[in-house]
């Protein structure tokens, strides 16, 4: 018993193996008379040890593509009769193949025996693309960063010639492209050119291109990705300005001697970017720098001078690659230097506040006494008030 299975455990491995090597069996070939070109020709088909041709009879171009597909030669540029490569010999050995053009291998396909219906006058030829080389992506210009409403050019070239093809811009996480371009036969290269750049277009990008078939209908081939190339869109906001200093300032003034604050603000940031804030006077120009750590930067003056007086005006810049990006100028913030005026001194302030404060409460207090007095009691209509002294005593008497 134990023999028996083991035969059978034997026989299931042989069986195996002979099944995997089936796979590795080529079953189909293109046959011209072009050394090393295996990617079109005459088709041909193994039946046992022997091969034999197809007949064109009911041979469309999706029984070509998948005959393309079978032999990773690419995609079907054309189906010509097979005498034009060569004689065939052998039996013609198919006729109506039938594929649905999902196919891996043609033997999977629908056909009939041909039976000598055929002969060697209607052998079927497939013309294929080959394997599609990919492409080649490049920029004319040396730089990858741009600023928003440049544009930039770049340059696709593709080792195959045989038809025209389209080419293809393409960015990254984006399923349709941005640039096509037609090229047209023996043109290895196009120019895709990316217009008014926004920041949506900051990115990485590659192309590729398509083969057109000669036969009508017939689907399309795209090529590999090519290499990738990164660009960045700087968009430089202009910058806001503005000041602060002592509260008993007037605006636009700074006070001599006082300590005042210019601060630039702008959206949104990158990496290594400064801001440059500008005084221009009418004897010069003097300009200061902070590097732009946060979307705010201020300025610190400790001690206003008539130096100090003149037109403040805030930039951005950044250094992004080999180019230098640089904002336009904010608007210009006016400050003139004013000598503090001692008759407005906080002194003298604080002392007229007191003096006021005082004189203020000695209206009060006589106001209220002299209403306090006006509700001491008065004597009626009948009364005659009539004094007479009495132990030294005033009294009242009432006279009827």
């Amino acid at each position: 018993m134990s023999r028996i299975l083991l035969g059978l455990v034997v026989l299931g491995f042989n069986v195996a193996v002979q099944d995997v090597h089936a796979f590795d069996i080529l079953n189909t070939r293109l046959v011209n008379d072009k050394a090393g070109e295996r990617c079109s020709g005459r088709l041909e088909v193994r039946h046992g040890h022997h091969w034999g041709t197809v007949c064109e009879r009911g041979w469309d171009v999706w029984d070509a593509a998948v005959v393309c597909r079978e032999l990773d030669c690419g995609f079907v540029l054309d189906i010509p009769n097979g005498i034009r490569y060569g004689r065939a010999g052998g039996e013609v050995l198919w006729r109506d193949v039938k594929c649905s053009g999902d196919e891996f291998a043609l033997d999977l396909c629908e056909r009939s025996l041909n039976e000598h219906v055929c002969t060697h006058s209607q052998d079927a030829g497939v013309e294929c693309t080959g394997k599609l080389p990919a492409p080649t992506l490049s920029i004319h210009s040396r730089f990858n960063a741009y600023s928003s409403g440049e544009a930039v050019q770049f340059k696709c070239t593709a080792p195959y010639w045989q038809s025209v093809i389209d080419f293809h811009l393409y960015k990254s996480g984006v399923d349709t492209p941005l640039v096509t371009q037609r090229a047209d036969p023996k043109q290895m290269m196009v120019d895709l050119t990316l217009s008014d750049l926004e920041m949506f277009h900051q990115g990485s990008y590659s192309c590729l291109y398509r083969i057109h078939s000669k036969l009508r209908n017939a689907p399309s081939g795209d090529s590999p990705h090519s290499n990738y190339i990164n660009i960045t869109v700087v968009d430089i906001h202009t910058p806001q300005i503005w000041y602060n200093t002592s509260p008993e300032a007037r605006p636009g003034w700074v006070m001599r001697g006082h300590s005042f604050n210019v601060t630039c603000s702008t959206q949104p940031q990158y990496p290594g970017g400064s801001f440059q804030l500008r005084l221009i006077r009418p004897n010069g120009t003097i300009r200061h720098s902070l590097p732009a750590l946060a979307p705010s930067v201020t300025f610190t003056f400790s001690n206003a001078q008539s130096n100090n007086e003149g037109y403040y005006c805030c930039l951005y810049k950044v250094q992004t690659g080999e180019r230098t990006f640089i904002s336009r100028e904010s608007q210009p913030l006016p400050i003139s230097i004013r000598e503090v005026d001692p008759v407005m001194s906080p002194v003298v302030i604080s002392l007229l506040v007191s003096g006021l404060t005082f004189v203020v409460a000695t209206c009060a207090i006589l106001i209220a006494a002299k209403v306090y007095c006006k509700r001491v009691r008065k004597p009626t209509e009948l009364e005659r008030e009539s004094r007479t002294c009495v132990d030294n005593t005033y009294i009242a008497l009432t006279v009827k």
